[in-house]
């Protein structure tokens, strides 16, 4: 009777962990997850120039993934060249962009496109071929089959020789405004004192007028016909570089001063001159006393010219003379690089 009872015992217990395993097993397998259908590229072949490159000239778009958990997916769109998408480091240096949560599609402009194939090795004027593929991200990873875009880049040409720098410190009006000179193709460069307390927001032109300007888009970034005011963090004389070939500016603090023991600040300190853009040379109006004086380029030795006499009005590079101030006083100091930097031309004049 007792082996009956555990035969009927043992049978109830299996009875109740047989549903429970294949429950358990259900729960535990993984879905399939993959892109149920083919990455879209529209058009799937592009061919950038002047007239397109703020125009959207690419859209890459795809069905949304199904995960078993319902939860934001984190696409990401990968692009390389076809020979670095095969084989053991396959993608390894795809340029990568993160779409975002449950965002189904990538635009590109001419410009971004332009500088993505050209990062990536396409040659300029000829057709060539970029891979792309997207990647769905929850609690794994699954990629798209990967899909070919033909891409021609391009170089714009440009022939602008000067670019104006208009803003808030002259009025906003490009004719009046500092100029940066050309010194390599699309690169341009010069120099903008911003006194204390003077509006520091800019833009460029390449003419007198609007015509065509540069300023920042929405997100910040320096763009052709962007809205937005360039600026410049603090009160200081910069030069200012802007390449119009990578689309990007600098300001790098940059000043000239007077040094020596007819300065205020001795021979341990400059002090600063201040840009004049309409006549193109360093200005320092204020109090010397007499003495010595020689000019410096930011704040060091490296760069320093002084003068064989008081009355050549041409100091030298690495020069060791100094002129000499006769009596205190106040002055205005200019002084003018030449195209030749071994000289330079200066004026001291008692106010």
């Amino acid at each position: 009777m007792k082996k009956m009872i555990s035969r009927v015992f043992a049978a109830g217990i299996l009875a109740v962990l047989v549903p429970s395993c294949e429950g358990d097993s259900t729960l535990t397998t993984m879905a399939d997850v993959a892109f149920k259908e083919p990455v879209q590229a529209t058009p799937d072949a592009i061919v950038i120039s002047s007239e397109n490159k703020y125009q959207s000239v690419l859209t890459v778009s795809w069905e949304d993934v199904q995960f078993p958990v319902d939860a934001p997916v984190t696409y990401e769109l990968q692009v390389d060249v076809p020979g670095d998408a095969v084989g053991a480091t396959a993608w390894e240096n795809a340029e990568r962009f993160t779409v975002g949560a449950d965002v189904l599609s990538k635009s590109f402009l001419g410009a971004e496109l332009n500088t993505l194939a050209k990062d990536l090795g396409l040659e300029i004027d000829v057709p060539g071929e970029l891979v792309m593929r997207v990647s769905a991200t929850m609690n794994r990873t699954v990629y798209s089959e990967p899909i070919v875009v033909t891409v021609t880049p391009f170089v714009e040409v440009i022939t602008a020789t000067v670019l104006y720098m208009p803003g808030g410190y002259q009025g906003w009006n490009p004719a009046t405004a500092a100029t940066l000179q050309a010194i390599d193709a699309g690169v341009f460069q010069g120099y903008i004192t911003f006194l204390p307390g003077v509006n520091r927001e800019f833009k460029f032109t390449t003419g007198p007028d609007w015509t065509q300007f540069y300023g920042a888009d929405a997100g910040g970034n320096f763009a052709e016909g962007g809205d937005a005011n360039l600026s410049i963090p603090a009160a200081g004389a910069y030069q200012i570089t802007v390449n119009l070939n990578t689309m990007s500016f600098s300001a790098v603090p940059y000043s000239w001063g007077v040094i020596g023991t007819a300065t205020p600040g001795g021979w341990d300190n400059d002090t600063d001159m201040v840009y004049d853009y309409m006549n193109d040379q360093w200005v320092f109006t204020g109090d010397l006393v007499a003495g010595a004086l020689k000019f410096r380029l930011n704040n060091t030795w490296t760069v320093n010219y002084g003068p064989n006499n008081n009355t050549e009005g041409v100091v030298y590079y690495d020069n060791p003379g100094a002129h000499t101030i006769g009596e205190a006083g106040n002055y205005t100091v200019t002084f003018a690089l030449n195209p030749d930097p071994a000289t330079a031309n200066y004026t001291v004049t008692l106010n």
